[in-house]
This record gives C-alpha cells, structure tokens and sequence, in this order.
C-alpha cells in the first residue's frame, strides 16, 4: 500500500496535469483572435436592418430571450445565434457585431464581425429575390474591412487578426427554397437540380478560395439540414401537395446530395491550399429526435407553421411561452437552443480536425 507521502505526490501530479490541460483549451481559444461571419439569415446579427429588404427581423418577438433583456437586433430567433456561442466560448465577446450597424466601429470588429445578410446564398441572383446582400458584396466589405482594420491597428497586427479568426460560413438553403423551387429566377430551367447543386458547390469553391487570397486560414463550412422538415415546408407542401404535414422527401433528399458534393470539395480544397484550414460541418445527428426537445414540427412564434418575418410578431396570441422546448423558433429559423447546441457541435468538429 502507497504512503501518504506517495498518494500526496501522485494527488498532487493529478492536479498539476488537469491544470496543464485547461491551460492547454484556454491557450487553444486565446488563439482566436475574432469570429469573421458569412451567410444567410443563419448567421445574420442585423446587417438586414440597414437595407431596403422586407426580409427582416428587428421587431419583437424577435429577440425576446437576448440576454440583459428582451431587445430585437436583426437576428431571426429569440435570441443569440451560433457564431455568438462560438464567439463567447473562444473567449471574445458573446455578440458578433453586424457590419453595417452604425453602433460599431472597427475597434469592436477586430475581435468579430458579422458580413451575412438574410435571404442571400451561393447563387447571386437568390440575393436578388428579396433584394438582400449578395455573397460577391460580403466578400467586397471583408475588403473593405480590412482595410479599414489595417488604418487602424497597422499591417501587421491586421493581418494577425484574420490569419488567427475563424471565419463561419453558413449559406445555401435560399439558394434551393427562395430560388430554385419558387422559379423565382430561372435557374429551374436552365438546370437539372443535380446540376444547380453542382453550380452552388462551384460557387462555394470560388468562395472559399477568394477569402483564403483575402488571409482567411480557419473556416468552417456548414452543411444544409434537412430542409423539407422546416415547418414552412411541411405547410407548403400539406397545402400544395396534399400532404399530411410530414417532411417533404425531395428536398430532403436534395441537401443529401448536396452536402456530399460540399464534403468531396472541401476535401479536394484542403489538399490543394495546405495553408487553408477548412471544416465541412455536417447537420447534428438526432436533433429532429432531440429528448431535449418537445416540440421539433412547429415554430414557437404564432401558430409556428408558417409564420416569419414580418408574420411572426408580437400581434399573436399564439406564440409559445418557453421557446426552449422547440426546435423551430419560427417557420424557418431555429431557437437560441439549438443554435447554441449548433455552435458546440461546430467547435467539436473544428477541434477533431484540427481546424482549432
């Protein structure tokens, strides 16, 4: 039997490892210099606000579970969305700010900014649909940007802050939904799908690669979810089809594909850009049969079925009390919930890949 002595001595090993461990994570995260975001209303902290699209969400409901109170910013939930959990866990602010709101400066951007606009995707004519942000302008104001954070901070510093950030990517489901299936543009006949989803993943491509010129070197790459379980699309296609509510299928089976072709071009980017860390991030497994959900086919705000936007608003009678039993937050968007589920699972996958 070990002498008091040696069970100190071996005690005292155990603390200092566990010690060197979580110096280790902190370090890892300190690593982080800002959180740098591009997408859609996913993503979106409030760029909507400042231009002339319907496509809005700076009204309550909206925004009722911010913390520090109830205080609608732009983002469609209830409250904070994925890059702002993944932004307080790095140790930065827990609020990404959106670039174009007028309450910010560069000061506050040098440690996260958010360039995603509502409505938008990899096609630059979904943009158009709604009259949104396209994916070539948020490329054009991370320019702008960094310029901006060069006058401020010098070359050198500025060029630290975007080779260490981690620079989110959320886009592509507007481009299938707001697009393609509403005939909104035309591409649904000019291409097959299988062929518009090749067209996206092109665009994609393009995307990442001009961001990587731009000194991006930390990227995650969000894959769609299945987005014919939304509740507007099990509305849309019980209403249209004469369904009886569940999923639609196609839609289903079409961010199935998709994701793959995205998958297969990440990898083929990681090998071709050594330099450029990139993480395809793949839809939770289980979250549609997440015990820790009660409610996963309806939208907490309104009848939750179709309602967003300007439908969703503190006019109805119907919107739920504990948005925390839902999986929906609207017909379309996810809850503060999910989204924070969302946000860890992404920084489980940066990790194991070693994007962090």
């Amino acid at each position: 039997m070990a002498s008091p002595l040696v069970r100190l001595l071996l005690l005292l090993l155990l603390v200092v490892a566990a010690a060197s461990r979580g110096a280790a994570s902190a370090a890892k995260a300190a690593r982080v210099t800002a959180v740098i975001v591009f997408g859609d209303s996913t993503v979106d902290t409030g760029n909507n606000n400042q231009i002339g699209t319907p496509l809005r969400s700076d009204f309550p409901p909206y925004g009722r579970d911010m913390p520090g109170g109830a205080r609608a910013t732009g983002r469609f939930g209830n409250g904070r969305l994925a890059p702002d959990f993944m932004s307080e866990s790095l140790g930065l602010p827990p609020l990404v700010p959106a670039y174009l709101d007028p309450a910010y400066g560069i000061a506050d951007f040098a440690r996260g900014v958010c360039f995603a606009s509502a409505g938008t995707g990899l096609d630059n004519a979904t943009a158009g649909v709604l009259s949104v942000i396209p994916l070539w302008k948020e490329v054009e104001y991370y320019r702008e940007y960094q310029r901006r954070l060069r006058a401020h901070a010098g070359a050198a510093a500025a060029r630290d802050v975007v080779r260490g950030a981690l620079h989110v990517v959320s886009i592509g489901t507007n481009d299938f939904l707001e697009n393609y299936y509403m005939l909104a543009t035309g591409r649904f006949a000019r291409y097959s799908v299988g062929e518009y989803e090749d067209y996206l993943v092109a665009a994609a491509r393009a995307f990442l690669a001009a961001i990587h010129r731009l000194g991006a070197r930390r990227v995650t790459f969000a894959g769609l979810s299945p987005m014919g379980c939304l509740p507007l699309e099990r509305t849309a296609g019980a209403l249209l089809g004469g369904g009886g509510g569940g999923c639609v299928e196609e839609y289903n089976r079409v961010a199935r594909e998709y994701n793959g072709k995205v998958e297969a071009m990440v990898r083929s980017l990681r090998a071709e850009l050594p330099r450029l860390k990139v993480a395809f991030i793949p839809k939770i497994p289980g979250s549609a049969t997440d015990p820790r959900l009660e409610n996963v086919e309806e939208g907490c705000c309104a009848t939750g079925r179709f309602e967003m936007g300007f439908m969703c608003n503190d006019e109805s009678p119907l919107t739920c009390d504990d948005a925390s039993k839902y999986l929906f937050w609207d017909a379309f968007h996810p809850t503060e919930k999910v989204n924070r589920i969302m946000a860890q699972h992404t920084l489980d996958v940066c990790y194991q890949q070693g994007v962090l």
